[in-house]
């Protein structure tokens, strides 16, 4: 079986990005591979004062970043598993070491075939849902973007509206001079302009999901079903 982002972008999109970043995202359980990316996040940014209520609050459940600094430690965790429901899902665990502490922005995400993308269920009660599209650009790198935003608290369920909504983009690439991946990504409201957002580069390490597992502390506290 082909990685949940492989059969969201299709072999003929996903064999022209880089092969380090064929590699990365096709962490999965049919490969049996974990990824762990460690490096240093030149960047991390939020936009103007207005938004850090919003972040601090999307903070508490390890959704946003309330904090900025520079030359900033980072970590981001890759981990395949089958959750609770038996869809294939991977972690996007990042954990940047911050001034003041470090903080996580949590992610997991599973393969969406009814919304025909990459569904992204952010924080540790997977609050919030995001359509993810994922296009391989002319130099090989990833280019991510993000759709519809959902919101679900037991039997609420709506559409994030764009007056309060951010629009996600992410670009990831493989730098051979130096082997490492560079990351950019900037969550942008349609109104307000940015909200926050991170650049910087990391190396990855691979192991044996099935003999290393899922550590503690990394699946998220809820899972939500609904797509």
């Amino acid at each position: 079986m082909p990685s949940i982002f492989r059969t969201a972008m299709g072999d003929a999109d996903f064999e022209r990005l880089h092969p380090e970043l064929r590699r990365r995202f096709s962490v999965g359980l049919a490969s049996g591979e974990l990824c762990v990316g460690r490096g240093v996040m030149d960047r991390v940014w939020h936009g103007r004062a207005f938004v850090k209520p919003f972040l601090a609050v999307g903070g508490l459940r390890n959704i946003l970043l309330p904090r900025t600094g520079r030359n900033v430690p980072f970590v981001i965790e890759n981990v395949p598993y089958a959750d609770s429901y038996g869809r294939e899902t991977v972690t996007f665990v990042r954990t940047f070491d911050l001034p003041g502490g470090p903080r996580r922005f949590d992610a997991t995400m599973v393969h969406s075939p009814e919304r025909d993308c990459v569904l992204d269920y952010l924080g540790t009660h997977q609050h919030l849902a995001s359509d993810l599209h994922l296009t391989a650009e002319p130099d090989g790198s990833l280019l991510i973007t993000s759709g519809e935003h959902r919101f679900r608290e037991g039997p609420l369920d709506v559409r994030v509206p764009d007056l309060v909504g951010g629009r996600a983009e992410v670009r990831e690439s493989f730098d051979e001079r130096t082997g490492r991946f560079r990351i950019n990504v900037q969550v942008v409201n349609r109104y307000f302009g940015p909200l926050f957002g991170y650049e910087g580069s990391f190396t990855a390490e691979y192991a044996d999901v099935r003999s290393r597992g899922v550590r503690a502390g990394l699946r998220p506290v809820r899972e939500e079903v609904r797509a």
